[in-house]
């Protein structure tokens, strides 16, 4: 037991290991051109190795999204986010996704020109991960929509809004470099949108 414990601690730190040398060569160097015998070199492994733990650099690439993204961390706060006021939940909300996001901002903007240049590998996973991400949103609304604390809606329609307001702002903030033609103080904003999306959908009687 001892042994197996101890082989199955290495394979996870070694799977770690790729999953962050891969992120940093995605980020600096893009999908296509970041090679899984680079990932492995780096990561100081075979790339057989590599291979055990990822099936495909198209495999390697979901992990690397899954793990990374702020899903795990907004799956875990939605529990939490249910005994909230409904304010505090989506500014708790917000400020996950947009940890995430300023955090993976260099590769975010690699993976977006990737996209562009190569849809038949990217897009499906991309497509994939954003639908994992607006269920999540889809389902704290519906929930609320049936204890009668939101009005209705379509909570799909209202996810993609949610998550539209929050990565127009990291894109205008960070990607296009805003913030130095205007400066803007993250938490207001995300106190002004989270206002602006309650009063859309609150039910009547809980809008006064």
């Amino acid at each position: 037991m001892v042994r197996r414990g101890n082989r199955e601690e290495r394979c996870s730190v070694t799977r770690e290991r790729i999953l962050d040398t891969a992120i940093g060569l995605f980020s600096t160097r893009g999908y296509s051109g970041a090679t899984t015998r680079e990932i492995a070199q780096q990561a100081g492994v075979a790339e057989v190795t590599l291979f055990r733990h990822f099936a495909s650099k198209e495999n390697l690439l979901e992990a690397v999204i899954s793990h990374y993204s702020a899903i795990p961390g907004l799956k875990s706060f939605l529990p939490r986010a249910l005994e909230m006021p409904y304010e505090q939940a989506l500014i708790g909300m917000a400020d996950l996704f947009l940890d995430t996001l300023f955090q993976l901002r260099d590769w975010i903007r690699i993976m977006h020109a990737e996209v562009q240049r190569s849809p038949d590998k990217l897009i499906t996973i991309y497509h994939s991960f954003l639908d994992e991400l607006f269920e999540i949103f889809a389902s704290y609304f519906r929930e609320l929509q049936k204890r009668g604390t939101l009005r209705d809606f379509d909570p799909d329609l209202g996810a993609r809004v949610f998550h539209g307001m929050f990565y127009s702002f990291f894109n205008m903030e960070e990607l296009l470099g805003r913030r130095d033609y205007r400066p803007t103080d993250r938490a207001r904003a995300v106190r002004e949108f989270v206002s602006l999306f309650i009063h859309g959908t609150l039910a009547m009687r809980d809008s006064r």
